[in-house]
């Protein structure tokens, strides 16, 4: 496969097939390709807990939502769907309003699974405020996962 292929930016498909909780949760791709998944998230009421913070599981849902679809990008490359298997999130910083980024790279991306790496940052001085892991598996078309079949030409 060549370089330019690698770089192809899916964001206009991927933002315009979210699924109800990226939606939800007010996900905004800005690049999306088989190498680096970028997107943004605006901080609102929604997304904070009792103390005023953004909750833990919005860092935990961006980085599962950015690795899947760079996973998935990639496997639909050989026919098959990507879907989580772990996901290992750190947080290190709080946050309270603003802007959050998230960027996602692939570490490893094998015939069977893939592991994916992202952080999410914030603000000019780009302050790290989490960072994980996902792990994914490769499933072929027509591969059954909790009743349903799993349809590769979806960006997730």
């Amino acid at each position: 496969m060549d370089e330019s292929a690698d770089r192809e930016d899916f964001s206009e498909e991927v933002n315009t097939a979210l699924g109800g909780f990226d939606r939800a949760m007010g996900l905004h791709f800005l690049r999306a390709n088989v190498e680096e998944v970028l997107a943004e998230l605006v901080i609102k009421e929604q997304h904070l807990q009792p103390y005023g913070l953004v909750h833990g599981g919005v860092y935990s849902s961006m980085i599962e939502t950015l690795c899947s679809i760079g996973a998935s990008l990639r496997a639909r490359q050989d026919g098959c769907a990507a879907v989580g298997l772990e996901n290992s999130t750190s947080f290190l910083r709080g946050a309270r309003e603003g802007t959050l980024r998230g960027t996602a790279v692939a570490l490893s991306t094998g015939r069977r699974t893939q592991m994916w790496r992202a952080e999410i940052r914030q603000g000019r001085d780009n302050k790290l405020l989490a960072t994980g892991n996902v792990r994914l598996l490769n499933l072929e078309d027509g591969s059954s996962v909790a009743g349903g079949a799993m349809n590769p030409s979806t960006p997730r």
